[in-house]
């Protein structure tokens, strides 16, 4: 079987910048990889922009990559599940701390499943259909296990999100692959009860003692966990 592309999803306010070090890992193993900027998550980007918009973007980025493995963080665990059906050559989904609705919901009824008032929460700021994140909050929102560098490093790079995103239902129906969910114990954006529930709709559960970015606080942990999926689910 040949071996699978891993194309990674940034989640909301990131874009591909946020896996520079989780590809570097790869790049090591010698596994194929490929990222890509949501329009959502693109500052400027006009309000109006959907999660099927982001949805288009995935799908255009695995074409002709051969089988591939979608990656989605945060967010951009909405974005996969839109996105998988179109994917012919799909072979599994990884959720990484990832809002995962079920069809006819969005990311924003999904987060509200579990009514938990989190640091994300108090660090978004909304202004005419946008979403932004205060810098001086950011830091115990997101990266809170993160070195310092890289969390400044992070922060200076984070963009806006568009409102309309979170608030647009999901319209694809799940697919037959194998899917993880990568559970982040000491997440302060997404609570991990809310991840738990979401992981107990997938295949298998992998648990990271970790903040709501592993892949830049714990990415050879993370890639482990990434490359382990498609190895158990052929065996």
């Amino acid at each position: 079987m040949t071996e699978p592309t891993y194309v990674l999803v940034p989640g909301a306010y990131h874009g591909a910048w946020c896996w520079r070090l989780v590809g570097e890992e790869l790049d090591r193993r010698g596994v194929a990889w490929a990222s890509l900027d949501l329009p959502s998550a693109t500052t400027g980007a006009h309000p109006e922009t959907f999660l099927r918009d982001d949805a288009r973007e995935v799908v255009a980025a695995a074409a002709g990559l051969g089988p591939v493995v979608l990656v989605g963080h945060s967010y951009a665990g909405a974005v996969v599940a839109e996105a998988a059906p179109e994917l012919a050559d799909l072979v599994g989904i990884v959720y990484i701390a990832a809002l995962v609705p079920e069809p006819g919901e969005s990311a924003y009824e999904c987060v509200r499943r579990v009514p938990a008032r989190t640091r994300l929460d108090e660090a978004t700021r909304h202004a005419d259909g946008v979403l932004s994140l205060d810098p001086g909050l950011a830091r115990d929102a997101l990266y809170g296990d993160c070195e310092d560098a890289v969390a400044e490093w992070a922060i200076a790079n984070l963009s806006t999100q568009t409102l309309a995103s979170f608030r647009s239902p999901r319209t694809a129906p799940p697919v037959e692959v194998p899917s993880t969910y990568v559970v982040c114990t000491l997440d302060a954006a997404i609570d991990p009860l809310l991840q738990e529930l979401l992981a107990a709709r997938c295949d298998e559960a992998v648990v990271l003692e970790s903040a709501h970015c592993p892949m830049l606080s714990r990415p050879g942990s993370l890639v482990e966990a990434i490359l382990a999926a498609p190895r158990r689910a052929a065996a």
